[in-house]
């Protein structure tokens, strides 16, 4: 069976289902699979010129936002170099974001295509301020699920959660499977270390919808209290300049590092001790599953696919979000009980093996990918 995984961002991207693919790719191999992975370059601007039209809803109501725009443009830019890049025929494409999805089956309709729909981008652009709730661009964005539903074969997605958050948006939500992330051991090993001083870090785009203010802001409360703790963050985004702003007028921009872009977080996140994220909505939230494959002890809030993931008090725990004071409490728990948090990283660490690891995913999407076979 010849599989196309159509990606939007190129796998070298880190972090979320862009970097997953390529470890897929080796489970599924010759004689009785060949997969081939595609994905459109930065570089690409302004190239297409395909006339837009989708078949259950008239996206040129919304035509007037800047942010709609730019999505069609980059559709069209879509369309443009699948076009230009892909002449051998499949027998299953595997789509991974919507455009992908949409320009892969307006291109070869024939095709069976398959969706998985990872992560909601209209509520990120909600959570960072960019668009009004209500507004056309949100309004455009989730019509695109009907769209995606009308046209694919079969839709996925990651978790529960995101599952009843694409419920209302869709004619058969009991039509929509739930293969949740996969990932290969061999790239996470936990190392045994003493740290003197906790280690909390975090690995995450700096974009407002992750919550690193409240997470500063918990810092700060520990420090007012006497506890040591360094608080590692690494990534890069829009806001770091903020936060780090933030981290200096809260007094604690000593004991806080910013990294900016790492491309391997994890080859070292293992020498850490507690992973914390009070993100504003993660549809699975991959970077838990990874920080526990890394045996690090797991501090979430309660939202989205991170709430699936943990289980309070046992594999780790789990505040309410945009509360600096339940995180603030849960990070002094962990710190101040060494066995404790141990305890719940090996528990966490266990589940992590258990039900995220590549080999159920590749089993899960095989079974799937299967139905479709001539």
């Amino acid at each position: 069976m010849k599989l196309l995984q159509a990606l939007f961002f190129p796998p070298e991207q880190p972090g979320g289902v862009s970097s997953m693919i390529p470890y897929l790719q080796e489970r599924f191999n010759p004689p009785h699979w060949e997969m081939d992975i595609f994905s459109i370059p930065k570089r690409i601007r302004s190239k297409g010129t395909d006339q837009v039209k989708f078949h259950t809803f008239d996206w040129t109501e919304y035509g007037d936002s800047p942010v709609v725009q730019k999505y069609i443009q980059t559709y069209r830019d879509y369309l443009w170099w699948t076009k230009l890049r892909i002449q051998r025929p499949y027998d299953l494409i595997h789509a991974h974001h919507p455009i992908a999805g949409l320009a892969m089956k307006e291109i070869f309709p024939d095709t069976p295509v398959i969706q998985t729909i990872h992560s909601s981008y209209e509520r990120e652009l909600l959570l960072n301020g960019t668009i009004q709730k209500g507004g056309p661009e949100q309004r455009f964005l989730t019509s695109l699920y009907r769209e995606l539903e009308h046209q694919t074969d079969q839709m996925l997605t990651v978790s529960r959660s995101f599952l009843d958050y694409l419920s209302p948006h869709v004619e058969r939500p009991e039509d929509i499977g739930v293969i949740s992330n996969g990932f290969d051991e061999k790239r996470f090993k936990p190392i045994p270390h003493d740290n003197e001083v906790a280690q909390l870090v975090t690995v995450c785009r700096l974009v407002p919808a992750k919550g690193l203010d409240i997470l500063l802001e918990a810092c700060a409360k520990l420090k007012r209290k006497g506890h040591p703790y360094v608080l590692h963050i690494i990534g890069d985004g829009p806001i770091r300049p903020e936060l780090e702003q933030m981290a200096q007028e809260l007094g604690i921009y000593e004991e806080t590092i910013f990294y900016g872009y790492t491309l391997h977080p994890e080859e070292f996140m293992p020498f850490f001790d507690i992973f914390v994220l009070p993100s504003r909505a993660e549809a699975f939230g991959s970077v838990f599953a990874e920080a526990a494959l890394c045996c690090l002890t797991l501090v979430g809030t309660e939202v989205g696919g991170i709430a699936e993931q943990i289980e309070h008090g046992v594999g780790g725990l789990l505040v309410p979000s945009e509360d600096s004071n339940a995180l603030a409490s849960a990070l002094e728990t962990v710190i101040l009980d060494p066995s404790y948090r141990y305890g719940l990283a090996r528990t966490g660490w266990e589940k992590a093996k258990r039900e995220y690891s590549i080999a159920r995913a590749v089993h899960e999407l095989k079974k799937v990918y299967l139905q479709y076979q001539s």
